[in-house]
C-alpha cells in the first residue's frame, strides 16, 4: 500500500497544475479516473499552483470542491487573473481586484499564496506599483513574478519588503530576467526549465543546488515546477522532495 508522504511545513513543493493528460502513464496510473487525479496528486505533494485562474474565472463551487478533496494541510497557490495584470496592467480599482480575490478566498485556510505575474512589456513605475499594492487585501500572502528587467531595482524590492510580498525567483531558460531576492518571510520559486522553456528536465546537480539554496534561505518556501512536458515537473518535484527530506518516491 502506498504511504502518504511525510510533510515538512517549511517546504511546500509541487507543480504548476495537475490536470495534464500527458502525465497519464507517467505519473497518473493508466486506469485512474480523471476525477481521482487531484486526490492521487495529494498523496505525493503538499501544494499545487493553479494557473487556470490567470486565463478564466473559476466558480467558487469549484474551489470548494478542490478544498474538500485535499488534506487539511494542503495549500493552493493561485495566479491572479490576467485581466488585472495584462489587460488592465495594474490600473484597477479595489472593487475589481476584490472581485477576483474573493473567489480565491473560497479555499479558506488552504489558500497559500496569490501569485501576481506581470507581462514582459510592463516596466517598473513606482507610483503605479505603490497604488496597486495599496489596494490588495493584506490578510493574504502574495508573490510577484516580473518579466521586465526594470523591476530589478532597490526601490521595487523595498516596496515588497515593506508589504511582505515575495519576489518570485523564476528560472525561465534565460527568457526573462533571473534574480534572487528575499523580500518576505517566505520564499516563492517557479522553475520553468533551465534549458528550454517549459520543456527541459532539471539535472540532479541542478536540483541539489536548489535544495541547498532552500536550506540556506531557511524560510517557509513554495516551490513549483512548471516544466510539465513529458512529466518532467512531477519527476523533478519528487526528486527535490527526496533531497530535502531523505524520503524517496520508491520508498512509499
Amino acid at each position: 500500500m502506498e504511504q502518504v508522504i511525510q510533510r515538512r511545513i517549511n517546504y511546500y513543493i509541487g507543480t504548476s497544475g495537475w490536470q495534464y493528460g500527458h502525465w497519464k502513464g507517467i505519473f497518473y496510473p493508466e486506469q485512474l479516473r480523471y476525477s481521482e487525479w487531484l486526490s492521487y496528486y495529494c498523496r505525493h505533494f503538499s501544494t499545487v499552483e493553479i494557473n487556470v485562474t490567470f486565463y478564466r474565472d473559476v466558480r467558487p463551487s469549484t474551489f470548494q470542491k478542490w478544498y474538500t478533496l485535499t488534506p487539511e494541510d494542503f495549500l493552493f497557490s493561485v495566479k491572479l487573473s490576467r485581466q488585472i495584470t495584462h489587460f488592465k496592467r495594474l490600473r484597477v480599482d479595489k472593487n475589481l481586484l476584490n472581485s477576483f480575490i474573493e473567489k480565491y478566498a473560497s479555499l479558506k485556510e488552504k489558500l497559500g499564496i496569490i501569485l501576481i505575474q506581470l507581462p514582459p512589456g510592463l516596466k517598473f513605475d513606482e507610483s503605479l506599483f505603490n497604488d496597486f499594492v495599496s489596494l490588495i487585501d493584506k490578510k493574504y500572502r502574495y508573490a510577484i513574478e516580473v518579466r521586465n528587467k526594470t523591476f530589478i531595482n532597490d526601490n521595487f524590492f523595498e516596496i515588497l519588503k515593506q508589504n511582505n510580498i515575495a519576489f518570485c525567483i523564476a528560472d525561465s531558460a534565460g527568457r526573462f530576467p533571473y534574480y534572487e531576492a528575499i523580500t518576505a518571510n517566505f520564499v516563492y520559486v517557479r522553475l520553468h526549465g533551465s534549458q528550454r522553456l517549459y520543456a527541459s528536465e532539471y539535472t540532479d546537480e541542478e536540483l541539489r543546488q536548489w535544495a541547498q539554496k532552500l536550506k540556506v534561505w531557511n524560510k517557509p518556501s513554495f516551490f513549483y515546477f512548471d516544466n510539465d512536458f513529458l512529466g518532467y515537473a512531477v519527476k523533478n518535484a519528487l526528486r527535490l522532495k527526496e533531497l530535502l527530506t531523505g524520503i524517496s518516491h520508491s520508498q512509499k
